[in-house]
């Protein structure tokens, strides 16, 4: 028997709001929270909820480095590969490991550093 259930996927760095607006662009779902919040919800997305806390010196991970921690990345499951690409840049991403377009996948750093992948799987 589990002793507890998974509430949110939380994701710290400089500007909660900013990539709040930028997750709900990607995945849908409505922000609880303002400017002046140190934390602010994502809730009414399809999936885990996600949500985002202030983290002063906040330093993102680096896409591939043995050296650093990734920390995590979240896989975003999508229909057309090419078309979401095309919207996550249009947001505010960042290519990270995308030159192999045969896969099934490709690799991006939303605006404030952390990876993620868009998954046609």
């Amino acid at each position: 028997m589990p002793i507890a259930t998974l509430g949110a996927v939380v994701l710290e760095c400089p500007d909660p709001l900013a990539l709040a607006r930028f997750y709900a662009a990607v995945i849908g779902g409505t922000i609880k929270g303002d400017s002046d919040s140190r934390w602010v919800d994502l809730v009414d997305a399809p999936g885990t909820p996600l949500a985002f806390q202030a983290a002063p010196g906040f330093v993102p991970p680096q896409w591939p480095r043995p050296d650093s921690s990734m920390q995590f990345h979240l896989d975003l499951a999508v229909e057309d590969l090419d078309a979401a690409e095309r919207e996550v840049l249009a947001l505010g991403a960042r290519p990270l490991d995308t030159e192999d377009r045969k896969r099934s996948f490709r690799v991006y750093a939303d605006p404030a550093g952390h990876p993620f992948c868009l998954c046609a799987c």
